[in-house]
């Protein structure tokens, strides 16, 4: 993954962003040495977010088909999640 430093996001401005990634799907910023901001285009990041939605309802339907789930009216859905 490729990085950049705050200072030359600082002094080239999000050109210094469009130009990497134009390579790679995320680009790493650096503060004083250590990674602090992950940046991708919104292209990316959609498709991250389906395959998080993906992957939810993947899981949900395990749990469904497992029987791992509760049947309850709102009054007592309220009570349980609030204790």
């Amino acid at each position: 993954m490729n990085t950049i430093t705050a200072n030359q996001l600082k002094t080239k401005g999000v050109s210094a962003i469009e130009d990497n990634l134009s390579v790679n799907h995320e680009l790493v910023i650096t503060v004083r040495g250590k990674e602090k901001f992950v940046v991708m285009d919104m292209k990316h990041y959609n498709y991250l977010r389906e395959c998080e939605l993906d992957a939810a309802l993947h899981q949900a339907k395990i749990d469904y088909q497992d029987g791992n789930y509760i049947t309850e009216n709102v009054e007592d859905h309220i009570k349980r999640i609030t204790q």
